[in-house]
């Protein structure tokens, strides 16, 4: 991200009709990867309705479009949730619906609600009960109308955060009245790859075979160059439907690959959103027929991983004489290196081999509009004497949970020995 500015208000959830000029997300975007139906579906009436099917090379496409955009909010003010929740492998969502009574505007409002554990490796077979606790609430992009996505975290019975669930401990962490003071601001740049079904091969590219090299793909335009943007498009807007802090979108350097931005988010927020737009992106590419992965490197070799590059400021680095507190949390990140490197996700070794604008993995590096570092520092940072940093290392499919945490307890709350901060200090070249 070029900057970091003030965060805009956090969205309400309010119970609205949708409009008759909008419609949620439906199968029909996907005009490219499916065929249209060129007949009208039948009226549906109260008393019956038809489900219309057309032949296509692959089989038989159901065209459920009529009742999936049905409006029941006339008939109704019971709303569709759907509690997500992060799964066994640190990684995959999972989700589950439940009809609410009525609309809701704050996570409290909606009940504690359960699932089987056993069956996403969070729980053994004869205890397998997992409680989900409402953290955030968004509006749901493809139901539409009232209905909502509820971003969950998940507990035992006896009300313990479950290995997984690494929500509580940033909570903790945010709640801290030293972490709260400061009012720090986060700025993730979420990369992604995007495959072919069933090749596990990037978009666009031809199956079994390479591209051309790197070099005309970022930011660009055209059919032998830019691959999937639908789907970036369709989840930049399902996202600000939603009311998900999403600042932006490109095209990344390798072909199939791109990136959102989420932020700037204010603590704890800052995962929820990340984790719903993972989400929402799940969800589209399962409609277009398309594999979304967060493999830090997808593609072995020449070519870039994947990463989510972290920026992060607190109150006192946006303050004049900002320069000098970065300084003091960049000998912080230093002497924390592999604390930070254990925690940003599985995979980064093969991505963090100091080629492909990464840093080595083994070592701590800093510089300004240096991206080859493990932190960046920008030149208007630099220039006005205030701002934020960018720590380069995480990976792509990191848990934001984890990542802004740990940012604002190594920088916020960790104090190191005199001794080695003096020694850091004098290794990096940072008169602090």
């Amino acid at each position: 991200m070029a900057q970091i500015l003030a965060p805009p208000t956090q969205w309400r959830i309010r119970g609205t009709k949708t409009s008759p000029n909008a419609s949620p997300i439906t199968s029909n975007m996907w005009s490219s990867l499916l065929l249209r139906q060129n007949k009208k579906v039948a009226p549906i009436s109260s008393t019956k309705f038809r489900v219309m099917a057309i032949k296509s090379e692959g089989g038989t496409i159901n065209r459920l479009e009529g009742l999936l955009n049905l409006d029941v909010s006339p008939y109704t003010d019971k709303t569709i949730a759907e509690y997500i929740w992060i799964g066994g492998t640190g990684v995959d969502v999972r989700s589950k619906s439940r009809t609410i009574s009525k609309p809701v505007e704050h996570p409290s409002e909606l009940p504690k609600w359960n699932y089987d554990g056993s069956s996403t490796g969070q729980a053994p077979g004869e205890d397998s009960e997992v409680i989900l606790y409402p953290q955030a609430i968004f509006r749901d992009p493809f139901r539409g109308g009232n209905h909502i996505l509820v971003m969950c975290d998940a507990y035992t019975p006896a009300g313990e955060p479950i290995p997984t669930n690494k929500r509580h401990r940033a909570a903790e962490i945010f709640s801290n009245p030293k972490v709260q003071a400061e009012i720090p601001w986060y700025g993730i740049e979420q990369e992604y790859t995007l495959l072919q079904t069933h090749v596990n091969w990037p978009l666009g590219w031809p199956v079994g075979g390479y591209p051309g090299p790197q070099g005309p793909y970022y930011c660009s335009a055209g059919a032998d160059k830019s691959f999937g943007r639908d789907i970036s498009d369709a989840h930049y807007k399902a996202c600000l439907y939603a009311g998900i802090n999403i600042s932006g979108t490109n095209g990344e350097v390798m072909p199939g690959q791109w990136e959102y931005q989420v932020g700037p988010s204010v603590g704890i927020e800052a995962g929820d959103h990340i984790w719903a737009s993972r989400y929402i992106l799940e969800r589209i590419t399962e409609q277009a027929g398309v594999v979304l992965t967060l493999d830090p490197k997808p593609i072995p070799g020449d070519w870039n991983g994947a990463g989510a590059h972290t920026n992060y400021s607190t109150k006192s680095m946006r303050e004049d004489g900002g320069f000098e507190v970065i300084k003091k949390a960049i000998l912080n990140l230093s002497l924390r290196h592999k604390d930070h490197i254990s925690a940003y996700g599985e995979g980064n070794e093969r991505r963090l081999t100091g080629k492909h604008e990464t840093a080595s993995i083994n070592s701590f590096s800093w510089g300004v509009a240096n991206r080859g570092c493990s932190i960046r520092v920008g030149r208007d940072t630099e220039k006005n004497g205030k701002g934020y940093l960018e720590d380069r290392r995480p990976a792509s499919n990191m848990d934001p949970y984890v990542v802004t945490a740990l940012l604002a307890e190594t920088t916020l709350l960790w104090e190191p020995t005199l001794e080695a901060e003096a020694l850091a200090a004098q290794k990096l070249a940072l008169k602090v």
